[in-house]
């Protein structure tokens, strides 16, 4: 498999990327995002699970910037709703509306017992000459009954890890990477491109 020159992260987000950046600064490869492609298309997330998500992104942005990609889709799966907001974490209550998001799962947690949870973050690798590499990364935890911290972003505030004993806004985004979903995926990915690029 090719090793690329530059890879695209089918994302605008700036901390996604930075992480990314970061993970990805010792193998010589240039990290470019969509930040340099304000005209690439809005993909629709209809897919059932992350890894549909991730691999339609992948996809319409390998096709519309003809470089290799990486997508990912990621989110909070809480075992007393079932798995919601699962696919559906960053427009549980709106668009991207943290505020909105996490009073709307704090309000669905009322009277619940059982309050394990665990973020899920599935990574798509894509190219033009059709390779394709899929990484996940997972961190367990609790939901809290109120916010604490003010680091990171999303649900980060209500989501415990009790082996840390914080949670993930309590942390350092550093500290938060070493442990998080998308860095144990990123970490996973990376050690397989690195066996299967020549």
């Amino acid at each position: 498999m090719k090793r690329p020159d530059q890879i695209v992260i089918a994302s605008k987000n700036a901390h996604k990327i930075v992480e990314f950046e970061d993970a990805f600064k010792n193998t010589g490869i240039t990290i470019k995002s969509l930040q340099h492609f304000p005209d690439a298309p809005n993909v629709d997330e209809s897919g059932k699970t992350f890894a549909d998500n991730a691999t339609l992104k992948a996809s319409a942005i390998m096709k519309y910037t003809g470089q290799a990609v990486i997508a990912d889709d990621s989110g909070l799966v809480v075992a007393s709703l079932d798995g919601d907001p699962g696919v559906h974490s960053a427009r549980y209550a709106g668009d991207h509306d943290d505020a909105a998001n996490n009073a709307k799962l704090l309000k669905e947690m009322q009277n619940k017992a059982n309050r394990d949870a665990y973020f899920e973050s599935v990574l798509i690798y894509l190219t033009p000459e059709g390779d394709k590499v899929e990484a996940s990364g997972r961190v367990n935890g609790q939901i809290l009954t109120s916010p604490r911290g003010n680091n990171n972003f999303g649900y980060d505030p209500l989501f415990y890890v009790p082996e840390k004993q914080m949670t993930l806004a309590e942390m350092t985004t550093h500290d938060k990477n070493m442990i998080s979903h998308r860095g144990r995926a990123i970490k996973q990915l990376i050690s397989k491109l690195l066996g299967l690029w020549d």
